[in-house]
């Protein structure tokens, strides 16, 4: 009976060890996706680093077999210090060096290798524990595999959806590092005792304890270590800052320039933003425009600025981020002047392309008469699915047959064929395209796509009884349509959801 409670204990522990091995993955793969873009070649060489190390672990453990006990109690121990720290150091990497790759790679290399000896120590442990009704191995690797295989389904539950909105990157690593390290000494008091030293028990619980104290330190400093690292990410004083389910949200202000970031990207300047909204928002309307569908666009700024033209009756605001129209409403507030509060404008909270698929009461009879696609650059395939032309495609029927699209597009100059290849995506959608392009000081040379219904290509007009405007007029607008070599024209496969190039574009920059 107590061999038998022996073995359950231990694939308990097997369990728990399984799961953080998991959540340090998924913690490893989320840096990446937060930090650098992450990507689909990211995403392919973590997990197949990973699983390569989870190999070398395995072998390299083998001659430490014959002291499983204690060599299970360190590998325990250096995998909670090395995962429990790994988001620690990726970050503060990133921020004080701008890059973090060498990091990401040891570290998929240490806790892919530590994870990989786990198996073949509890292998030889729960061997050391066998009674004789359960000498045949090929039970006992059933039983390892079965507690494996929960124990990675509880840890790809526990970090989405409790460890990381709950604590954070940093913190939810640290604490997975604690469940190891209680796992270990469990293991270490309750079931190996009787197959240690009393010495070599005393040392093992001392090294738990000291990995413990180190992660505990983490846990207690984590914020004033993650406020410290993100404002050496900014030049400028950081006075908003959210970590959403979706990004990283910052807001800093530097005298009269407020500057948002989503996930380190530059979205708007208070000193120019004035230049991209207006370029957006004007051309894409007409003198009778009564309805608009802006789409991204959860700062505010383009419903603010249809909020002046007078036909303007009714908008629609899709966005994804709750946290982002929160931030709208108060720290934004008064540069969007309160307008996703103003009764015009009915905001829903979706992902654009799940709601463009379904019918809704807030499309008008025959469509909007005007559609705005403001929504972050492709450089990510969760984002490239929103450049595609089945994207396009889609927010082409909820526009009216005689309406007007306007999609930011990217710098026709640093990515030029990104530009270039949303160009193409539109038309290949079965619209009519116009490319235009406008200079923002902190962004530089800014492109937008102008489309309609009809063979003929949209004129770059703007409508009657403009609001007083600082940037764009017609004259501006007629230059805007006008490209010069190094940024011209280019005859491009559209980017697609089963091949979504843009997302490669965006990777490959300038060229």
């Amino acid at each position: 009976m107590l061999r038998r409670r022996w073995r359950a204990l231990l694939l308990a522990s097997v369990a728990a060890c399984a799961a953080c091995g998991l959540i340090y993955e998924l913690a490893l793969l989320t840096l990446s996706t937060s930090l650098a873009g992450g990507g689909i070649v990211a995403t392919s060489l973590i997990v197949a680093g990973y699983v390569a190390a989870l190999g070398a672990g395995a072998l390299l453990v083998k001659p430490l077999l014959h002291r499983a006990a204690i060599t299970f109690v360190t590998v325990e121990t250096v995998l909670a210090l090395v995962g429990g720290l790994s988001a620690t150091a990726l970050y503060l990497t990133f921020a004080y060096y701008g890059s973090s790759v060498w990091v990401l790679v040891l570290a998929t290399a240490l806790i892919g290798s530590l994870v990989g000896a786990e198996v073949p120590l509890l292998m030889t442990l729960l061997q050391q524990g066998r009674t004789a009704e359960a000498t045949d191995s090929g039970r006992i690797l059933a039983n390892l595999n079965a507690a494996d295989y929960l124990g990675a389904l509880l840890g790809g539950l526990a970090w989405p959806f409790i460890l990381l909105p709950a604590l954070g990157m940093i913190r939810g690593a640290a604490v997975t590092g604690m469940v190891n390290l209680v796992a270990a000494a469990i293991l270490a008091l309750f079931l190996l005792r009787h197959l240690l030293s009393r010495r070599a028990l005393m040392l093992s619980l001392l090294l738990l304890a000291a990995a413990a104290a180190a992660l505990v330190t983490l846990l207690v400093g984590s914020r004033h270590i993650e406020t410290t690292a993100r404002q050496a990410l900014y030049a400028d004083p950081i006075i908003a800052y959210e970590r959403s389910d979706y990004q990283e949200i910052v807001v800093t202000q530097r005298g009269n320039d407020t500057r948002l970031y989503l996930d380190g990207g530059l979205q708007f300047s208070t000193r120019d933003e004035y230049r991209y909204t207006e370029s957006l928002v004007y051309p894409a309307l007409q003198a009778d425009t009564r309805s608009v569908l802006i789409l991204g666009g959860g700062d505010g700024l383009a419903a603010r600025e249809l909020l002046r033209v007078p036909t303007v009756e009714h908008i629609v605001q899709v966005e994804l981020d709750p946290e982002v129209l929160e931030l709208a409403r108060t720290t934004l507030s008064g540069i969007n002047d309160d307008s996703l509060d103003d009764p015009r404008v009915h905001v829903i909270v979706d992902d654009a392309m799940s709601w463009l698929r379904q019918d809704h009461p807030e499309i008008p009879d025959g469509g909007f008469d005007a559609v705005l696609i403001d929504l972050p650059d492709p450089d990510t395939p969760q984002l490239g699915r929103l450049y595609s032309t089945e994207f396009y495609g889609l927010a082409a029927r909820v526009l009216a047959p005689d309406g007007r699209m306007v999609v930011q597009s990217g710098s026709p100059y640093f990515t030029t064929d990104a530009y270039w290849r949303t160009v193409s995506s539109v038309r290949a959608a079965g619209l009519a395209v116009t490319p235009y392009h406008v200079y923002v000081p902190t962004f530089g040379g800014w492109g937008f796509t102008l489309a309609a219904h009809g063979d003929a290509p949209p004129a770059a007009t703007l409508p009657p009884r403009l609001p007083e405007l600082r940037f764009l007029d017609q004259q501006v607008l007629n230059a805007a349509v006008v490209f010069p070599d190094d940024m011209g024209p280019r005859n491009l496969e559209p980017s697609t959801l089963a091949h979504p190039r843009v997302v490669e574009d965006m990777r490959h920059g300038y060229r």
